[in-house]
């Protein structure tokens, strides 16, 4: 199906600009220390299902260890009594850039004031990590709440593109019915 797609581009540039989220008492911020593709594909999917996150559906293990097996990626996981929320992917790039790669919470854990927390940890995690600049994108295709979720945390818009692109009838879903009111 052809859709129309808006990608926002936002960056924040001077520490001083960013506003962090109340800390979410429930909340524990982890980093996977050891790259699994297993993990990631698992949060791309059940994070992004949803939101026709479908570019990395089709990468092998491979494909996945390759990516994850390089110093400039780190894979951070959010839990919430033990149970995994969400995550995010921080990659480092040239000329002192850190990029939100992914960033996201499941289903069921969405609406429960985890996100800011999350987002929050992700920056302060670029910034410790020598950054000049934390950066990431999101799209219409994505939670109505999003963009006003990074704008609130001091995000500016650098770029904005629209595409069109050919995305599947349904989203992908991690499985049927997932993420929905039983």
């Amino acid at each position: 199906m052809q859709t129309e797609i808006t990608t926002w581009h936002l960056e924040l540039t001077v520490r001083q600009d960013f506003r962090p989220a109340r800390p979410s008492p429930e909340l524990r911020i982890e980093r996977a220390e050891i790259p699994c593709p297993e993990l990631n594909r698992f949060f791309y999917a059940a994070v992004g299902g949803d939101l026709f996150w479908v570019d990395r559906l089709s990468w092998t293990w491979n494909q996945w260890m390759a990516y994850l097996d390089h110093p400039e990626v780190e894979t951070w996981i959010g839990s919430v009594s033990g149970t995994p929320a969400g995550y995010f992917e921080l990659e480092r790039q040239a000329e002192g850039s850190v990029e939100i790669a992914y960033f996201g919470l499941l289903p069921q854990f969405v609406g429960r004031g985890l996100g800011g927390a999350l987002l929050s940890a992700a920056v302060e995690r670029g910034w410790e990590g020598g950054a000049r600049r934390v950066w990431l994108h999101t799209c219409s295709l994505d939670h109505a709440a999003a963009l006003p979720a990074y704008q609130a945390r001091g995000f500016r818009i650098f770029k904005t593109e629209t595409a069109v692109r050919d995305l599947p009838e349904t989203s992908p879903e991690p499985w049927p019915g997932a993420g929905r009111a039983r």
